[in-house]
């Protein structure tokens, strides 16, 4: 075996594709898109290397077309989720033993075939399965995915140099970082394909294996990711993908005596579900799991008076409605200085009568569909309600449409009551609500902002006034965990802005940097003696 300190490539982030008219990205990637519409897959599970179907299926629909039909795919049960875990331990070993420099091989490898081979597959399959416009897909599906990956591998290289920075003459003081006693169970969301790759790699890549269970609405991606690892070089066995009802596979998972830890975006109340039941089965487990976890937001944007409106407007207009306002990051709720609204409400309601929605084939369209039905149902019923409820004004948006796809229009409520409900409770989607305050309360509107929401994920402060600027910086330091000045409050980039809240939104674990890492590997310290003692006693015991 080969011995010697590595250094890894140094991570840059992945140039974003623009996709404009007339350029080679566009034209591969409308061919990728009907070349994935003219087929209908079917979608196998991937357990220890074979690729499993069974007979009980579910179907893959774009949102935004959802009576075309892109794939079918198999449906597990507990038996699944049972053959997922033997096939992950008993890849274990193997995988733990290999050197970490082969491990950071593979993922780099797979980080180049979705830089250049797989992009316009992957973004295709992203664009139609969760109904993302060419741009949302290129950010995510290719530049996150392809930054995680290249820049986990710096950071694990960097875990591993870490040392004592001590050894006394005659002793050398040492730490390995051991993978988890066990396999690691990721649980991964719709709306970003990067995130769902990166939850399994991250543990993988410091050699844990995985049990991963996508969002039913993103199997279709997470199924060509799935073959991008094995094709870089995943054995099989490392990461097992399973598709299986979520109680059923909790039910096997959580009561496992191997269960490792859980590597999580989704829904507070589900992660908080997930938590408590950890904490009953707790005795069951070989050593404490890790409970690693992003969930929701309910993110704010303050415009304070000196800002400057055309800044405020864009950053309102893109952070609550690009994705359709899908983004766990996504504003829902903004607080404009009284004196600026005027020239702010004008600039919004110009840019939003220019959006156009539909299909993410047509690049025009700035808005597509929300994800799915479940998701149209919900926010219709919050806007029905908004138009009844007096102190609510709608001065964009307020019509839904599902009989093609499931589109909602961008809507901005206006409200008298700086706590009503579309203030607090998290919507998912692209209805944002508004309250204006007098200029003078911007120090009591820090304290709403602060108190309004359970959730602390991401916020911005618009503002030129670099005292405002400092004082809101404090009040809300517990608000978000990533907190934006003049920009939106979405668009977190990997090796720029790590990405994780607290409170309910999470245990801020900060994906895309070296603590996310730190959480999937136990150090073990090894201290060596060269000079070892032979005598028990001590000079103190000496007699005077």
């Amino acid at each position: 075996m080969l011995k010697g300190f590595f250094n890894v490539p140094i991570p840059v982030n992945e140039p974003i594709l623009n996709y404009g008219p007339g350029s080679k990205e566009r034209v591969l990637l409308k061919e990728a898109l009907a070349e994935a519409r003219s087929h209908q897959q079917d979608i196998p599970m991937y357990i220890g290397g074979k690729q499993i179907h069974t007979i009980k299926k579910g179907k893959v629909v774009p949102p935004h077309d959802h009576q075309h039909v892109l794939a079918q795919f198999s449906i597990g049960d507990k038996t699944h989720i049972t053959q997922a875990i033997n096939a992950a331990l008993a890849a274990k070993e193997d995988w733990e033993n290999l050197s970490w420099e082969h491990r950071a091989a593979i993922f780099l490898k797979a980080a180049d075939l979705i830089a250049g081979k797989y992009r316009y597959k992957l973004n295709a399959a992203t664009m139609l399965g969760q109904s993302k416009n060419a741009y949302q897909a290129e950010i995510d599906a290719a530049c996150e995915l392809i930054d995680f990956l290249r820049f986990n591998v710096s950071y694990m290289a960097d875990i591993y140099k870490q040392q004592p920075p001590v050894s006394p003459r005659g002793n050398w003081n040492r730490v390995e970082q051991r993978p988890l006693e066990g396999f690691v169970f990721a649980l991964t969301p719709f709306n970003f394909t990067a995130i769902a790759a990166n939850l399994p790699a991250s543990a993988a890549m410091m050699g844990n294996v995985v049990v991963w269970k996508p969002a039913d609405t993103q199997i279709y991606a997470a199924n060509l990711l799935m073959e991008i690892f094995r094709e870089a070089g995943v054995p099989d066995g490392v990461i097992n993908l399973v598709y299986a009802d979520g109680p059923e596979t909790g039910d096997v998972i959580f009561n496992h005596p191997d269960f490792a830890g859980i590597h999580f975006t989704g829904s507070t109340k589900v992660f908080q579900e997930i938590w408590k039941t950890i904490g009953t089965n707790i005795h069951k487990y070989k050593s404490y799991p890790r409970i690693v976890g992003e969930t929701g937001g309910k993110d704010f944007i303050l415009v304070h008076p000196s800002a400057q409106t055309d800044i405020a407007s864009t950053a309102i207009v893109r952070g609550a409605f690009e994705y359709q306002g899908q983004k766990c990051s996504a504003a829902s709720r903004v607080y404009i200085a009284e004196s600026l609204w005027p020239e702010i409400k004008k600039l919004m309601l110009r840019d939003l009568a220019t959006f156009k929605m539909g299909g993410t084939e047509d690049f025009t369209n700035f808005i597509n569909a929300v994800i799915d039905e479940r998701s149209f149902d919900k926010l219709a019923k919050y806007i029905d309600q908004a138009k009844k409820d007096k102190g609510v004004e709608i001065i964009a948006g307020g019509n839904y449409d599902k009989s093609k796809g499931y589109f909602v229009e961008p809507t901005v409520l206006v409200v008298d009551d700086p706590k009503y409900t579309t203030m607090c409770e998290e919507l998912f989607g692209p209805v944002l609500t508004i309250y204006v305050y007098a200029d003078k309360d911007f120090d009591s509107i820090l304290k709403v902002i602060d108190t309004t929401s359970p959730y602390a994920l991401t916020g911005a402060l618009i503002a030129q006034d670099r005292y405002a600027i400092d004082k809101a910086s404090h009040v809300l330091r517990n608000a978000a965990g990533n907190f934006y000045i003049n920009d939106k409050c979405t668009g977190a980039v990997v090796g720029q802005q790590p990405f994780g809240g607290a409170r309910g939104s999470g245990t801020n674990d900060k994906a895309g940097s070296m603590i996310n890492l730190l959480r999937w590997v136990s150090p073990r310290t090894i201290k060596e003696v060269f000079e070892s003692p032979t005598d028990y006693r001590y000079p103190f015991l000496a007699e005077d």
